[in-house]
């Protein structure tokens, strides 16, 4: 991962992380900011309906026309930058430190939507069409751009050859470590039955071909379930994995659920 941030930040060129849902994609962008000193994160969650524009700016049409019909009236001339809302990339661009800019879950929006944007990264400038403004970074000034994918779809190709890549695999060790790093929150669990719950966890993962993995996000969750309900279940988890306790916080498919409970 470190070898990725180091190269994307050297060539300035945005760095893509894919990986399962809960393998600490989005951790990554903060993790940065925080390692150079240039926090806050700015996060910009992608929604199904994004376009390139939201990243950019907003312009608030329906304000602007309403005031536009009154001041037809006494013949006032409207500014239209008064209607302009600055967003995500705009606010990193006139920074006065280089920003942290986390495009986050970018395979959510519409397909056109990563390609739209492609003269912007390259060029480090956009302009606001309502009023013909420019707004651009220096080079010293460029945002550390990342972006996160769950892979739900490929990414088109043009947009992908301007990506420095990084997948983030599920690993065994990072689970124990993220477990180390919020210990107090498991309290009431042993670390005995924290090493039983992680064997049972990676059993699950191992030995049905579920249709949604649960990953670090999960176990994690299904810690905190397990140190709240202290006292409601047997000490000793079940080998027979139909019988782990609160099931429903770690698959989230019904028929995993169904496939794990026959067995």
């Amino acid at each position: 991962m470190e070898t990725a941030i180091n190269t994307a930040i050297a060539v300035g060129e945005p760095l893509l992380i894919t990986g399962e849902p809960g393998t600490g994609k989005t951790q990554a962008a903060y993790y940065i900011a925080c390692k150079l000193g240039i926090e806050p994160v700015i996060h910009f969650q992608v929604k199904s309906d994004t376009t390139a524009r939201d990243l950019l700016y907003n312009f608030d049409t329906v304000r602007y026309f309403h005031d536009a019909h009154i001041a037809g009236a006494t013949k006032t001339r409207l500014q239209k930058g008064r209607y302009v809302e600055r967003r995500a990339l705009w606010e990193a661009f006139e920074s006065e430190y280089p920003r942290v800019l986390l495009i986050d879950e970018i395979d959510k929006a519409p397909r056109d939507f990563p390609n739209d944007l492609l003269h912007e990264f390259d060029k480090m400038e956009f302009t606001v069409l309502e009023t013909g403004k420019r707004i651009r970074t220096p080079p010293a000034k460029r945002p550390i751009l990342v972006i996160t994918s769950n892979s739900e779809r490929r990414l088109p190709e043009p947009f992908l050859r301007r990506c420095v890549y990084h997948h983030v695999r599920f690993d065994e060790r990072l689970l124990q470590e993220a477990v180390r790093l919020r210990r107090d929150m498991y309290l009431p669990l042993s670390d005995d039955f924290i090493a039983l719950a992680l064997r049972r966890f990676m059993a699950l993962r191992d030995e049905f071909p579920l249709r949604k993995t649960p990953s670090t996000g999960e176990f994690l969750v299904w810690l905190r379930v397990l140190a709240l309900a202290v006292g409601s279940y047997p000490e000793q988890l079940h080998t027979d994995l139909s019988k782990l306790p609160y099931l429903g916080v770690l698959l989230k498919d019904h028929q995993d659920i169904a496939d794990v409970q026959k067995r």
